[in-house]
């Protein structure tokens, strides 16, 4: 039997910081004298004296985690979160019921950026503070668990990474803290300077702040109901620069922090990243100004068209314009871009560029030796054999990936949903991306008038997709709590 003590232990502590997060939100609605800090005072006590006394309650327990404990801690750690992002939604502004503040903190950790808030314009500045701060903790916490975890319990492929950067030496966390501590310094570093040079843009330092924490996490959460539209221009350039940061593997900015930056020039992930990216933003700019945009002004079109590419592709989810004017060829490939993603180890999210690299590597062997059957096509990537269990892990979960995001599909189309709202909800929540169109959307892109079970189900949606799948799914086997 799996001892869960440990798990508690360390969810209560990071259940105490998050909840200590609660004091920026606080100030801000204070010295704005609106009285919505009283709501979120509240909020924050009742989670860090609950959580402080299963710290106490638990500590004779701490240590290092088995695999099956790590697996337990990443997977529970995104079910109790959302309970302590949603609290303050609650029982202060918006005063969201539950299975809307849930889902709202749940897409906000996830980093997925989808609302259910329809007018976020008349928020408190603290809860559009508060959302932005929980996309930024997601965002940190699952760059630790793409490099700390999901290596040691082989999820997806990522045991190609486990000496990558920090060799785990065949234990889950003898190097985490240090880990947490440099991936931390080099997050806060980039939202910093994202913050710097959006107040250069002309925004304010709050919306500089707010929108810092949502772009350096690739989240997309907004304090206005245009999103991104309220600042055209300059920012965008800005917002386009930290999306792709973040996006590549922070091992690489740490090992350049570090004076070594040849990692990061070598890095095929990256560079194949940035390849990908350039050929979509080229193919859709030029089909809009053949094709839908012929008047238009060319350095117009390439600036919008740069900054809405890499806000879905990255999975951020901003929006500057309505993508569906361009078109059904840009809306396809928009589509297409994000179901691969980001970098494995960066804030983006679905599937990543690496297991798109070894699903190729796989096809090409594959056909060569249907041509050449009894010749050895040993698959490499990066300059690094890739083993069987690596492919095998990839394969499963490109498989499991269609197959959820299929059926989350079919369940939101039971549910009732547009068939186009169908499709576009569940893509957004298995990949987190953030956008959903249809005829149920609001005109902030809100999908407030959701029945709550498709509500539940996109919650269910974000979270598999944010962990990865099988980290969650192994959870159901009978023989995992047989320990």
């Amino acid at each position: 039997m799996i001892d869960i003590r440990p798990v508690a232990h360390t969810i209560g502590r990071i259940s105490v910081a998050l909840g200590a997060m609660m004091a920026f939100p606080i100030a801000i609605d204070y010295a704005a004298g609106d009285p919505n800090w009283i709501y979120m005072a509240e909020a924050m006590m009742i989670v860090v004296v609950l959580s402080g006394l299963v710290v106490a309650a638990t500590a004779s327990s701490r240590g290092n985690l088995t695999i099956e404990q790590s697996f337990l801690l990443t997977s529970g750690l995104w079910l109790v979160l959302p309970l302590i992002g949603a609290l303050p939604l609650m029982i202060g502004a918006p005063g969201l019921n539950f299975t809307d503040a849930y889902f709202e903190a749940m897409s906000g950790l996830t980093t997925t950026g989808t609302t259910v808030i329809p007018e976020l314009d008349n928020l408190p500045r603290g809860a559009n503070m508060w959302r932005a701060i929980l996309q930024w903790s997601g965002g940190l916490g699952i760059v630790v668990v793409a490099m700390v975890f999901l290596p040691v319990m082989k999820v997806g492929g990522m045991q190609f990474f486990r000496s990558e950067g920090f060799d785990t030496l065949g234990k889950v966390l003898p190097r985490a803290g240090q880990i947490a501590a440099e991936m931390t310094w080099i997050y806060l570093g980039i939202t910093v300077a994202c913050t710097l040079l959006y107040i250069v843009t002309g925004m304010s330092a709050y919306d500089a702040v707010l929108h810092a924490l949502t772009t350096c996490s690739t989240g997309g959460f907004s304090s206005y109901d245009a999103s991104f539209a309220e600042f055209i221009g300059p920012a965008e350039w800005v917002a386009t620069l930290f999306m792709i940061l973040a996006s590549i593997p922070f091992v690489r900015m740490v090992q350049a922090i570090r004076g070594d930056v040849v990692p990061l020039w070598r890095d095929t992930q990256v560079r194949t990243y940035l390849r990908w990216v350039f050929y979509s933003i080229a193919a859709i700019v030029a089909y809009r100004l053949i094709y839908i945009h012929q008047t238009a002004d060319p350095w117009e079109v390439i600036r919008e068209t740069t900054f809405n590419v890499i806000t879905i592709f990255s999975g951020t989810g901003y929006a500057s314009t309505n993508v569906l004017e361009w078109g059904h060829l840009p809306f396809a490939l928009l589509f297409c871009v994000a179901l691969i993603g980001g970098c494995t180890g960066s804030t983006g999210c679905s599937v990543k560029v690496f297991r798109y690299q070894v699903l190729f590597q796989s096809v090409r062997a594959q056909i060569r030796r249907m041509q050449s059957p009894h010749r050895l096509y040993p698959l490499r990537l990066a300059g690094k054999r890739l083993e069987k269990d690596v492919v095998d892990s990839v394969m499963t979960f490109f498989t499991m990936f269609v197959l959820t995001l299929g059926l989350m599909i079919v369940g939101l189309a039971l549910i009732g949903l547009h068939p186009r709202t169908a499709l576009t909800a569940a893509w957004t929540a298995v990949a987190n991306v953030g956008p959903v169109w249809g005829p149920e959307i609001t005109s902030n892109g809100s999908i407030e008038q959701f029945p709550d079970a498709a509500k539940w189900l996109m919650s269910f949606g974000m979270y598999l997709g944010r962990l990865e799948l099988m980290s969650v799914l192994v959870l159901l086997l009978p023989r995992f709590w047989r320990g």
